[in-house]
């Protein structure tokens, strides 16, 4: 969600659920009883049994247990220099297309699939040839999943085969626009700060040079894209309220008032006017735009659209990290699905490792029992902590291990003849 940061505490806080229709039950009708008259003798058609619901299909996307940062001080002239290598791969006539395959196959497939491996460095030199599947070919697979964020299952099907057979000057795109967008970027590494890849739809807490959490995120989907960010955390706030966006209320709430006038209610969605007075529902004119004028604030609590708990970071977008009561969204393959806010999985533990310093401990069990109370509480870190969301759909990690991401919002649209121009001289030093 995208709001304005709402100042001073809740204007209220309820435990009640929000009111929901009741249907009564339909009429039972006993198939013993005497037909009416003029009605049909034969016996009711027996009622179909529900089909049993199918289960979902396996995730097939993994959290990275890389310790590497996906955003360092050289991941700039890294990832220019990968841009450079895949370049000169697809001049050369990029890699094969493979089939599916799996462990234990043989044949023409498997040979296709080590050459293609091969190429990028996954299946170490001179085993590009055979047609038995091994070991080390189970493990070139595996090490590929790594590399895209993909589930670690050694088979080659689904959304890996898809990756498998994007083309090398694709490849090469992603890595040439994504060192442009890194290069724009004016983030101010510190010894701790945060990581939002938005392709990667995940938060990285980096402290040392380390990875030292990871978390799972819902992210900005296609028409409301989380933006690129460079800021830093100054607080965070315990039940907060949420203000909605004058673009939410054009889009979504005065077209829900329209069908129901009843929503902002349940919702908990209050109106205010400048001077902070309630404004009835009722007194607006739904067919136009007059609500747009106003402040529509939520009440904290257990329905409210952030959840229990918001990572405050100022910046020109009014967006920021948050919790959020749609839980089951953390367990999609897909989860481009907000309105430009990035929901954390773990946000409780990203916000005690935030306020944790060397004279205060903080920890997940404290922040939950402070929240308990449902009062608006506002903590603020030892220090800012500097965060960063950046777009890298292709980027090389320190060690020269290239990984990728699909463009979700399309914009890998840089093409260059050649990527030297992007290599700057190797940085002589990464402290900070």
């Amino acid at each position: 969600m995208t709001s304005a940061p709402s100042a001073g505490p809740s204007s209220g806080f309820s435990t009640n659920p929000p009111l929901a229709t009741t249907l009564g039950p339909a009429p039972l009708v006993d198939p013993r009883a005497a037909p009416q008259a003029g009605a049909s003798s034969a016996a009711p058609a027996p009622v179909a049994a529900k089909p049993k619901p199918k289960p979902a299909p396996p995730r097939e996307t993994a959290l990275s247990r890389d310790p590497r940062p996906s955003l360092q001080p050289e991941t700039f002239y890294t990832t220019a220099k990968a841009a450079e290598r895949y370049r000169v791969i697809a001049e050369n006539g990029g890699w094969p297309n493979v089939t599916a395959v799996a462990p234990g196959a043989n044949g023409r497939a498997v040979t296709l699939l080590r050459q293609r491996l091969a190429i990028e460095g996954d299946l170490p030199a001179g085993q590009e040839s055979g047609e038995q599947w091994d070991d080390a070919l189970t493990a070139a697979v595996k090490s590929y999943q790594a590399r895209l964020g993909l589930r670690q299952s050694g088979i080659v099907g689904g959304a890996t085969l898809k990756a498998l057979n994007v083309p090398a000057a694709t490849r090469h795109r992603q890595l040439a626009s994504s060192a442009e967008r890194i290069a724009a970027s004016t983030f101010a590494f510190g010894p701790k700060y945060i990581v939002v890849n938005i392709p990667s739809a995940s938060v990285e807490a980096v402290e040392d040079d380390r990875v030292v959490r990871r978390y799972v995120a819902v992210v900005g989907d296609v028409k409301n894209p989380s933006p690129e960010v460079t800021t830093r955390v100054v607080a965070v706030n315990l039940n907060p309220t949420w203000t909605v966006p004058t673009s939410i209320i054009k889009k979504e709430i005065i077209p829900k008032m329209r069908k129901d006038p009843g929503y902002l209610s349940r919702a908990k969605i209050r109106i205010l006017d400048s001077a902070g007075q309630e404004i009835d529902p009722a007194t607006i004119d739904w067919n136009t735009e007059r609500a747009a004028g106003f402040t529509l604030r939520q009440d904290s609590g257990a329905h409210n659209a952030l959840g229990a708990i918001r990572i405050n970071m100022p910046n020109a977008h009014a967006v920021y990290m948050h919790d959020t009561p749609t839980k089951h969204s953390f367990a999609r393959d897909y989860r481009f699905l907000s309105h430009g806010c990035v929901r954390v999985e773990g946000v409780y533990d990203l916000a005690a490792w935030i306020l944790d310093g060397s004279n205060s401990r903080v920890t997940k069990d404290m922040l939950l029992e402070n929240q308990k109370s449902g009062e608006r509480v506002d903590l603020r870190p030892p220090q800012p902590v500097p965060v960063v969301w950046i777009y890298m759909t292709g980027w090389a990690s320190a060690d020269g291990i290239v990984h990728f991401r699909d463009d979700v919002y399309g914009l890998d649209k840089m093409t260059y003849a050649s990527a030297n121009e992007l290599i700057p001289p190797a940085p002589a030093s990464t402290g900070r």
